[in-house]
């Protein structure tokens, strides 16, 4: 680990991490940290485990980790651990760790599966680790269950995303030996790191975890199986679990002795920030409910102000790195819409003999001279039929544009991290409530069009426009042209 001040680098940290969530993030700082993400079931809880050589993570079907979990990982000669929210209080028994996780999960995401980004803190103090400071991020899914909506893998990805995104985060990424790394979500998100290499670790198989086998037999036989294995013996020294923990070790503390220049002048400027802010409101009275209401209808304005601008593309800073808002919506109309109806599949050869049939249906054992409007229109039905699933699709993906456009405004509300998630949650149902209306709309238009097909338009070739193109076309010719036929 090297000299005693490198030692205390992470410890530093781990407290600006806790100061930093007591403040109820009212100082926005990107702290460095270790982000763990990973595909629903991928082996991230086993690995946190590993690292402690404790039982002490929640687990069961579908997602389990639905709030990130800043795990801080303290070398001490004692093991206990302690929650941020309960103060005072040590858990030595790590089945009640479980339990706490639990509840503090469900007292802000709800018993049915929701999800919500603001972080558990707990800081586990053991004989067996090293310093850490990791954050356990919610599996990538790609189903809702319960009440989650439709949106689920979009809300998760977005919020790994507000994580791994930060310059000062490294990112664990997760993968299942059996799977095919080009296909890895975990890695696709993490395309940003560097992939020159891997470190191989043997986790707990399912049966290991019902049959309640120990942490530390199973970092033996973890030893042992690279030991043993043609493949990995020559790289057994750089496998395992004990490997794993000390390489992510020394580039944390790399990575924060390089950034801590850097982070002391940004908390200097923030500490001037907040002492003129203070100033400001020095005669004000917290308790006042005039100046609370005050503060409160400006912070929802200002969302307002500025969720119109992202749509309306009037905003004061022009994005120019990626499209945002509006400009997404506009790029689902124009591009994605139309796509969408173009990739439909049409089978030309499939067409003409359904037209065949449902005229010699309609006419039955005569011979028919004419095309039947019965045959006609119910071919054309089927086709118009078709167009409900890509107009559906498109209001889909402007509800998750909206929905996202949302969580981007609202980053101004950190500091309040409970009026932003009742903001967000109240503005979301609002325009879930349109989606129904929407879609009904969109499904009576198309209901419109199957109820009457207008032969008389402009655009429709069919026998009253072809007799009257046809007289237009007689009419020209010259009289000594003129054929008789009759």
């Amino acid at each position: 680990m090297g000299n005693r001040g490198m030692e205390e680098l992470i410890p530093l940290v781990n407290r600006l991490q806790d100061a930093v969530a007591a403040g109820g993030r009212c100082c926005r700082l990107d702290l460095p940290q270790i982000a763990v993400v990973g595909g629903q079931s991928a082996g991230k809880s086993s690995v946190l485990e590993n690292f402690v050589g404790r039982d002490f993570l929640p687990r069961g079907p579908g997602i389990v980790t639905r709030r990130p979990l800043v795990l801080q990982l303290v070398n001490s000669a004692t093991e206990y651990a302690e929650f941020l929210h309960c103060k005072g209080k040590r858990f030595t028994d790590f089945e009640e760790v479980c339990h706490e996780i639990k509840v503090e999960t469900d007292r802000a995401t709800g018993t049915n599966k929701g999800i919500s980004s603001i972080p558990i803190n707990l800081r586990i103090y053991s004989p067996n680790v090293l310093n850490l400071t990791l954050i356990d991020l919610p599996g990538i899914t790609k189903v809702p269950v319960g009440d989650q909506p439709a949106d689920i893998e979009y809300q998760i990805r977005d919020m790994i995303m507000q994580f791994i995104s930060r310059k000062n985060c490294l990112i664990l990424a997760v993968t299942p030996a059996n799977t095919d790394l080009t296909n890895s979500d975990a890695l696709k998100l993490a395309k940003d790191v560097d992939p020159q290499g891997y470190i191989g670790i043997v986790n707990r198989s399912q049966k290991d975890i019902e049959g309640k086998k120990d942490i530390k037999a199973a970092l033996i036989a973890e030893r042992n199986f690279f030991l043993s294995q043609h493949a990995y013996k020559h790289m057994a020294e750089r496998m395992g679990t004990p490997y794993l923990q000390k390489i992510l070790n020394e580039q944390l503390t790399n990575h924060i002795r390089e950034i801590l220049p850097v982070l002391r002048d940004k908390l200097r400027r923030q500490l001037s920030s907040l002492e003129k802010e203070v100033a400001e409101f020095k005669d004000c009275r917290p308790d006042d409910p005039a100046i609370t209401a005050k503060a409160l209808l400006l912070m929802v304005k200002q969302f307002s102000v500025d969720f119109d601008k992202k749509i309306e593309g009037s905003g004061n800073q022009v994005d120019t790195v990626e499209l945002s808002g509006g400009a997404r919506i506009n790029k689902v109309f124009h591009e994605r819409f139309p796509f969408e109806l173009v990739k439909r599949e049409f089978d030309e050869k499939e067409l003409r003999r359904e037209i065949s049939f449902a005229i010699k249906n309609i006419h039955g054992i005569r011979s028919g001279l004419f095309t039947p409007d019965m045959a006609f229109e119910t071919i054309v039905k089927k086709q118009i039929v078709k167009l409900k699933e890509p107009c559906l699709k498109c209001v889909d993906l402007v509800i998750q544009e909206l929905i996202h456009t949302i969580r981007q405004c609202s980053h101004k509300l950190d500091r309040y991290p409970k009026l932003r998630e009742e903001t967000e949650r109240i503005v979301s149902s609002y325009i879930r409530e349109r989606e129904e209306r929407t879609k009904t709309q969109v499904l009576l238009l198309i209901d419109i069009q199957l109820s009457y097909i207008n032969t008389n338009h402009e655009d429709f070739i069919g026998f009253a426009s072809a007799q009257q193109r046809y007289g237009q076309l007689y009419k020209k010719q010259p009289a000594g042209n003129q054929k008789n036929y009759w």
